[in-house]
């Protein structure tokens, strides 16, 4: 199965020690006009998620959700959530490190999309 989000080796590293502060994590993907569009990093539960939410995977152990209507829009996408050094203007577990999360995409081939692992969904 193709997964639909990645993580680079140096984002595995800022994860560890946000664990290490905070314990349990989770990620959304946000498309605010405020904080842009990125991956925002809380202490798992801190982010309340709601039927409009679509979960992709997990990174490091970290649910990675976004909301359906920015899912149809990259659906056929692989994400790979990143670090970058500079602030973010978000409330991402981050930005106080000096860093921010961000995400890179790549086109999925007709085989990827076809060999996609499931997403789902909050159960209530």
């Amino acid at each position: 199965m193709v997964k639909r989000i990645l993580i680079t080796a140096e984002a595995i590293a800022v994860i560890a020690q946000l664990k290490e502060k905070f314990g349990e994590l989770m990620f959304h993907q946000s498309g605010g006009c405020c904080d842009g569009s990125q991956p925002m990093c809380f202490e798992k539960g801190d982010f309340i998620i709601g039927s409009s939410d679509v979960c992709l995977g997990q990174i490091e152990g970290c649910e990675f959700w976004m909301s359906k209507d920015q899912f149809e829009y990259w659906q056929h996408t692989q994400l790979t959530v990143d670090i970058t050094k500079g602030r973010g203007s978000s409330f991402s577990l981050e930005i106080p490190l000096g860093l921010r999360f961000i995400i890179q995409s790549k086109m999925l081939t007709q085989e990827e999309t076809e060999n996609l692992e499931p997403v789902y969904f909050k159960e209530d």
